[in-house]
């Protein structure tokens, strides 16, 4: 039996090679259906919403203080208490506020006494100039006497009312009523109002009416209207929705490391008193709203194959100036949708998004269209449509 020279050898083993790879491509081919992960195009609603953190604040919030310096002698409320309008609640040691309005007053008897000397004095003067026993000069000096005097009582009355403003002032009241929020003093401590009103209390004139002071990026600011609806949450009950609706919008802006941001003033309701001063709140605006409109996944606009360059030419390219390179903007995407087992590229104009669906205003797409949203091999942790094809080796 005569034997195959080695090149006859190499070129069968080369032929059956090629063919075993074939072979097994065949076998192994992949449905289009089964290589990606398909999603239909829907019509439903879609909001998009602008977001930022906030802190909860009494509607009004009193700092009360005291205008004179003193020793706290008795506290009266707490923190948490209940306050009316008018109630004491606190007294500072009134020793040396007491002393100087007796002082005062004695100063006032002896105003008196001179005035009625200088009255007396006067109309003895008056009576003798009559007689042309005192002269013009005398007279006058007299009268002058007099109504000095009269100045003297009347700064020593004035001192009198000052001095007891003060004494009541060591008694500080609630100026409203609400509810103690902090408290920042102690009997026996001193309390100096010399340079600054010391403030010894907060109060909250009412819990029930709270209000979110949320900072907002400039680039939101646009979108936010006074009287829109707010949902916001807080960590402490984390599973419950809140309502609230913008009341302000401040125009004083917030200047943090080249980061503009606006102060927006949400009024919130808070009838069963859950909300408490300072919680932190998650507050979510709902800014524009569409109805019945196509809406697609974002993970459809995300998705690009890798063989994207020898797919189809997209379906639409009114974007675009050339056929075969659509312009791309923040307004416009790319789709891909399977049709008769291909990747067909469609470029539509985008709307308003919710980060997870978007709304689709133009393109050839229509409700019930196959969107590819990613790979499915690729999902699953295996080879995916952009992957290397796996090489047989060649002998």
């Amino acid at each position: 039996m005569k034997l195959l020279s080695p090149i006859k050898l190499l070129l069968i083993a080369a032929c059956l090679s090629v063919a075993g790879y074939v072979v097994y491509r065949q076998l192994n081919q992949v449905a289009p259906e089964q290589q990606y992960r398909l999603q239909a195009v829907e019509k439903g609603n879609i909001s998009q919403t602008v977001s930022a953190n906030g802190t909860i604040n009494p509607v009004t919030l009193v700092n009360v203080g005291t205008q004179v310096s003193g020793t706290v002698k008795k506290l009266y409320v707490d923190f948490n208490s209940a306050v009316e309008k008018g109630q004491v609640l606190l007294e500072l040691d009134d020793a040396l506020l007491a002393a100087q309005l007796k002082q005062s007053l004695s100063n006032v008897q002896s105003a008196n006494a001179s005035l009625d000397l200088a009255t007396a004095n006067e109309a003895r003067t008056r009576n003798l100039f009559g007689q042309e026993y005192a002269s013009r000069l005398e007279l006058d000096t007299a009268v002058q006497a007099r109504k000095a005097a009269e100045a003297q009582l009347n700064l020593t009355h004035a001192t009198v009312e000052k001095d007891r403003a003060n004494l009541a002032y060591s008694v500080i009241r609630s100026p409203v009523s609400g509810v103690v929020v902090d408290r920042s003093v102690d009997v026996g401590q001193t309390v100096a109002a010399s340079l600054q009103t010391p403030t010894l209390f907060k109060i909250a004139q009412d819990l029930a009416k709270m209000q979110i002071d949320a900072n907002f990026a400039e680039a939101d600011i646009g979108s936010i209207r006074v009287g829109q609806a707010v949902r916001f949450t807080v960590d402490a009950f984390p599973n419950q929705n809140f309502k609230g609706a913008v009341r302000l919008i401040r125009l004083n802006p917030t200047n943090q490391q080249n980061v503009i941001t606006y102060d927006v003033v949400i009024n919130v309701a808070n009838p069963e008193l859950i909300l408490m001063p300072g919680m932190t709140a998650y507050v979510s605006i709902a800014v524009a709203e569409r109805k019945e409109t196509l809406i697609v996944p974002n993970a459809a606009l995300r998705f690009k194959p890798a063989n994207a360059d020898k797919t189809s030419k997209p379906r639409d390219n009114a974007t675009s100036g050339d056929p075969g390179k659509p312009k791309r903007d923040i307004f416009s995407g790319r789709v891909y949708v399977l049709k008769n087992g291909k990747l067909v590229p469609v470029n539509v104009k985008l709307g308003i998004t919710d980060n997870r669906n978007t709304e689709i205003i133009s393109g050839e797409l229509n409700a019930g269209d196959q969107l590819v949203i990613s790979d499915a091999q690729a999902a699953n942790g295996t080879q995916g449509s952009g992957s290397q094809p796996i090489r047989m080796r060649m002998f």
